[in-house]
């Protein structure tokens, strides 16, 4: 009976889950416009894509950094609640071996929300002949079947870009 007073005062939801924040300025556009199969068909798992207006890459949620890839291209982010995020800076950069990335963190950090975790220079990335497009995915996305992806905008660090 107590269960359905709560439900009834909280409007049925109890949690209501917790929301990724842009971890890149841009504008946000649907994976399926990556120029990637391995994120345009979701293989790696679902979410969105950022086309960075600035090099900067913050953690989008309280967490741990669970992966920094020895060429700072590529950061993995486990929530504190339980969601595995990859944010990929660009397509295939991970040839150009750290080049025009710093990275500011170590695998293993605890994090906080909007904490730096990369620079990238956009300009030098591009003039190698690389797509700087930011897929940010949720490799465990099955865990959360009411996933919102809000695409179609442009963001600024920390605004609402999937919420789960």
């Amino acid at each position: 009976m107590f269960q359905s007073l709560k439900k009834m005062f909280s409007g049925g939801n109890e949690e209501k889950g917790q929301k990724i924040l842009a971890p890149v300025e841009g504008t946000v556009i649907p994976l399926s416009q990556v120029n990637d199969p391995a994120f345009s068909q979701e293989i790696l798992g679902k979410g969105i894509a950022i086309v960075p207006a600035k090099g900067r890459v913050v953690a989008p949620a309280d967490g741990v950094l669970t992966v920094v890839f020895e060429t700072k291209h590529a950061v993995s982010v486990t929530t504190d609640k339980g969601a595995e995020i990859i944010i990929h800076v660009g397509l295939d950069t991970v040839s150009l071996n750290g080049e025009h990335y710093t990275s500011y963190k170590n695998q293993g950090d605890h994090v906080k929300t909007g904490d730096l975790l990369l620079e990238f220079d956009v300009e030098a990335i591009k003039s190698a002949g690389y797509e700087v497009v930011t897929p940010v995915i949720i490799c465990n996305h099955q865990e959360f079947p009411d996933m919102v992806c809000h695409t179609g905008k442009d963001v600024k660090e920390l605004d609402v870009v999937i919420e789960l």
